[in-house]
């Protein structure tokens, strides 16, 4: 098969959470614990950092890879879902997977993946721990997918876990309270090994001091112990909280040399070093264009209050959502004042854009509704004066695809 057959036939085949929802789960590990036998374990083979949270995992993940490159180490790096590429999914120092490594485990492993019926996300997870095996990594930084406990990542013993933010997310799966969410996201922490918890938060500290006891898990809140944070180019206010977590897992990482040298340059060129976008990136000038990936009522409010704080004449916001979130709630933090372009990705879980609008209009905003995220771009352009701010966001999927 050619690498664009490949794709077809792993999009097409297999349920895939971001294209079906709840129904693609498989919310146990039996299916990756069997792959990764047949595959002789390769995720025994290195060294791991394990990210868990509902905002800031992807950002915090990138952190800590360019940190690490810049210390020297050869650095795998496992994140999702990805904006353009599959490929975005596995990086070694900034690079992505050879598109020949992805033919070939699919070729020598379809057999077992048809008569396992392997998710999507299962079959991706062994390709990553395979390639970062084959390539003899230092280290690789694993993103959990959704939750933790039950992730198909999680099978995995890190030399340190890092759980970010908790917010209300995926509430049909995870939860319908923080609390009950933090217990899935601490459901990475694993005995005797160190835990780090970027955010304080009243309702999930408990439930992870209660975790950490019981697996006998070092565990530091971050915000509790940093007191001095660097420069970035991450440039979304809202990634101050995410440093602070990575500098104290940087700083629990005993068996590896990092020096202050490595921190500074690796905080202040994540982009260049790792290739990550869609966090708060600039994508245009006169209008200034802003997109980002935050696509929960948590992420959106420090996005929305970031907005806030920017100098323009008049603000334009192209927007879409994805089935399942909490309408209501994100939708009355955006402010009032903008024009909107509402819009939905070209995928299956993205919300009707014309039912969006009128959720909207009931709320108190205006705009228009658009078939597609180009064609809300364009008329959000046209209209844009060039001391304008266009903004486009409300999911992955919209920012894929102005991207």
């Amino acid at each position: 098969m050619t690498y664009k057959e490949t794709l077809d036939w792993m999009f097409g085949r297999l349920p895939m959470y971001q294209q079906k929802g709840k129904s693609a789960l498989n919310a146990k590990l039996d299916n990756i614990l069997r792959f990764a036998e047949h595959l002789e374990n390769p995720q025994d083979e290195f060294k791991t950092i394990h990210v868990a949270g509902t905002n800031g995992k992807g950002s915090s993940s990138h952190m800590l890879a360019s940190v690490l490159q810049e210390a020297g180490y050869t650095v795998g790096l496992y994140t999702s879902p990805h904006l353009k590429d599959f490929r975005e999914r596995m990086r070694i120092n900034g690079k992505t997977v050879e598109k020949r490594f992805v033919i070939d485990f699919i070729a020598d492993n379809k057999a077992f993946l048809e008569k396992n019926n392997l998710s999507f996300f299962e079959m991706t997870v062994g390709m990553a721990f395979s390639y970062f095996a084959e390539v003899e990594v230092d280290i690789a930084i694993i993103e959990v997918g959704l939750g933790g406990r039950l992730d198909s990542t999680n099978i995995i013993t890190p030399e340190v876990s890092l759980i970010t933010n908790i917010g209300l997310d995926h509430t049909d799966i995870l939860g319908d309270s923080l609390a009950k969410i933090a217990l899935e996201k601490g459901g990475i922490i694993k005995q005797g090994v160190p835990a780090i918890i970027s955010e304080s938060q009243r309702e999930t500290k408990g439930v992870f001091k209660k975790i950490a006891v019981t697996r006998r898990a070092p565990m530091l809140f971050a915000d509790d112990v940093i007191t001095e944070l660097y420069e970035t180019d991450l440039l979304g206010n809202y990634q101050t909280k995410n440093m602070k977590g990575v500098l104290v897992v940087l700083a629990t990482l005993n068996n590896f040399k990092i020096a202050n040298k490595a921190k500074i340059e690796g905080l202040k060129n994540v982009v260049r070093n790792t290739g990550l976008v869609g966090r708060w990136q600039i994508i245009g000038k006169n209008p200034k264009i802003i997109c980002d990936t935050a696509h929960n009522a948590e992420g959106l409010e420090l996005v929305v209050r970031q907005l806030l704080t920017e100098k323009y004449a008049n603000l334009h916001i192209v927007f879409g959502l994805v089935k399942g979130k909490d309408f209501d709630s994100i939708l009355n933090l955006l402010p009032t004042f903008a024009t909107y372009y509402f819009c939905a990705a070209n995928n299956n879980r993205s919300y009707g854009t014309w039912l969006l609008k009128d959720k909207a209009l009931r709320l108190g905003r205006k705009g228009k509704s658009y078939t597609t995220v180009k064609g809300a771009l364009k008329a959000a352009k046209r209209a844009a004066k060039k001391d304008d701010l266009i903004y486009v966001g409300g999911s992955n999927f919209v920012v894929a695809e102005v991207l």
